[in-house]
């Protein structure tokens, strides 16, 4: 069984000071993470340099940013560089969020390019795929994916392929209270598996984590990742709540224990 990855994106929320009290708060609550669970939170830019001090007691806990951009540098008002991330001490960063490629208007390529730039820099990249609704009823959800999935690791070779978290986010379930059924779920994690062992081999595709991102919660969560190929959550809302965190962190190395 793969080690579980329960990550949370915290997009435009909590400040530096609210960033330092999370953490105070569920220090006391769990002081490492569980056998097989690694933990990872993703705050504002401007909260990444107090998120890594204040969980550098918690072990197990690893901090992300949620953007940057696949130049070193230039005149790109407002972006931010992986070695400007990297020099706050975060280890991860979330590339192709859905609201990255609808507000933005971000493409396959440029998802690419991002990509291959954290992993030169020796971030990890945590690479987000996804359908609108429209494109379920169509059934047309498999080839979006599929199509994502290839433009997004063109050119990454096998060793840095298994360096990447993979995390499925059906954007019709973010932030709408909607979610994925497990079985849903699993249906498109096991595809996105196989579409891996297409791309580079069975070995490569067993050791890429794919994550599930889609409105998961302390209520749906045990559910979701007793999936066979559920390897964790990109959470949203319910990573701001310590204690709903704590909650899915436990159900995670519950599942673990009974079954790694």
């Amino acid at each position: 069984m793969r080690p579980f990855l329960i990550a949370g994106n915290w997009k435009m929320h909590m400040n530096a000071d609210e960033t330092r009290a999370f953490f105070k708060t569920f220090e006391g609550m769990i002081s490492a993470a569980p056998a097989g669970v690694n933990m990872l939170l993703c705050p504002t830019f401007t909260s990444l340099n107090a998120a890594v001090d204040a969980s550098s007691k918690i072990s197990g806990m690893h901090i992300g940013a949620q953007n940057l951009h696949f130049e070193d540098k230039g005149a790109f008002t407002g972006e931010i560089t992986a070695e400007m991330i990297k020099e706050t001490g975060a280890s991860h960063v979330i590339i192709g969020h859905s609201e990255r490629r609808q507000y933005y208007n971000e493409t396959d390529e440029t998802v690419n390019k991002k990509a291959v730039k954290s992993l030169s820099a020796g971030l990890t990249p945590v690479v987000c795929v996804g359908e609108y609704l429209e494109e379920r009823k169509k059934d047309a959800h498999f080839d979006v994916v599929k199509n994502q999935l290839a433009a997004a690791y063109a050119g990454i070779s096998a060793e840095d392929a298994v360096k990447t978290v993979l995390a499925y986010e059906p954007v019709w379930a973010i932030g709408t209270g909607e979610t994925a059924s497990p079985e849903q779920a699993q249906e498109m994690h096991a595809f996105i598996r196989a579409e891996f062992t297409l791309l580079y081999d069975a070995d490569v595709a067993a050791q890429i984590p794919v994550l599930y991102g889609g409105s998961m919660n302390a209520a749906n969560a045990e559910e979701l990742l007793s999936q066979e190929d559920v390897d964790g959550g990109l959470i949203g809302g319910a990573s701001l709540k310590p204690d709903s965190f704590h909650q899915i962190v436990t159900f995670a190395g519950e599942i673990y224990a009974k079954h790694g």
